[in-house]
């Protein structure tokens, strides 16, 4: 676990057995019969903040009537158009990844930055910004929707750090080694 001041950039999804973090049409759902705050509490426990992309928030929420009670501190949405009704739950981001990073981190306290979305978390990978993935596998197979990592985003490779199983869920975590080159 990373101590105070030493928080980590962490790539965190929830993956089915097929490769997918979401099914056709975004749909989400599936991810809450399995996986609940409370599956992982020290991965909540290390969560200071959050960075999602904007079509994560989108799905997340509408989902929010099935709100699993996940709290992973200031939540910070990068865009580049925010909603003309403010949401006084998040703070909406226009910048490029690295500021949005930075700030985000700086909100997390010493603790681990949570970035979900495939697109946020494909240029933090690009421009070299992560530490850890983690993954949760579940015990499903979607047969098609959004992809674990959108195409283009290079090779990254990455040196498995652990594995732990809560129920039917698997969570894998790696330590980023060599991460994507930025295209230009």
């Amino acid at each position: 676990m990373s101590g105070v001041g030493t928080g980590k950039v962490v790539v965190n999804r929830a993956m089915s057995l097929d490769g997918f973090i979401a099914g056709p049409d975004h749909a989400m759902g599936w991810i809450a019969e399995h996986l609940t705050a409370d599956v992982f509490p020290e991965v909540m426990a290390a969560t200071g903040a959050m960075l999602v992309g904007r079509g994560t928030y989108e799905v997340a929420k509408r989902m929010s009537a099935d709100d699993t009670g996940y709290d992973g501190g200031p939540q910070f949405v990068l865009t580049h158009e925010p909603p003309a009704e403010p949401d006084p739950t998040v703070t909406f981001l226009t910048c490029g990844i690295e500021e949005a990073v930075a700030t985000a981190r700086a909100a997390a306290g010493g603790k681990d930055l949570e970035v979900l979305g495939a697109d946020v978390a494909a240029q933090c990978l690009r421009h070299g910004l992560v530490d850890e993935v983690l993954v949760y596998v579940l015990p499903v197979l979607l047969g098609d929707g959004v992809r674990f990592s959108p195409p283009g985003l290079g090779r990254v490779d990455l040196e498995p750090i652990g594995n732990t199983r809560s129920g039917a869920v698997t969570m894998l975590r790696f330590r980023v080694r060599k991460q994507a080159r930025p295209a230009h």
